[in-house]
């Protein structure tokens, strides 16, 4: 149907310009959901925006990145941007067991 197509008008990459304040990306190279392409469509457009982010790609990893590496590198990024203090550095978070 033509003009009900409305994702390019709301796609991030269009919207990277607008960027204020700090943005941590993370995807997995084989993102099942979001196309690892459409997450480097966003880095490209932050970088001809000028704008300073952080990213982090997980090698053989899907779309659902719980696993404690990543839960840590979230946390330490809020607990660095959100101004609550320095992150503890290399800290290990472990699975529960049992």
């Amino acid at each position: 149907m033509k003009g009900t197509d409305n994702y390019e008008a709301s796609a991030n990459y269009t919207l990277a310009g607008n960027l204020e304040g700090k943005l941590f990306l993370i995807t997995g190279d084989m993102d099942d959901n979001v196309h690892p392409a459409n997450t480097i469509r966003v880095v490209d457009a932050l970088i001809k925006a000028n704008k300073s982010f952080d990213f982090l790609i997980m090698p053989d990893r899907a779309h659902g990145l719980d696993e404690p590496y990543v839960i840590r590198r979230r946390w330490d990024y809020f607990v660095e941007h959100l101004g609550v203090g320095t992150p503890p550095e290399n800290f290990e978070i472990r699975r529960p067991t049992g």
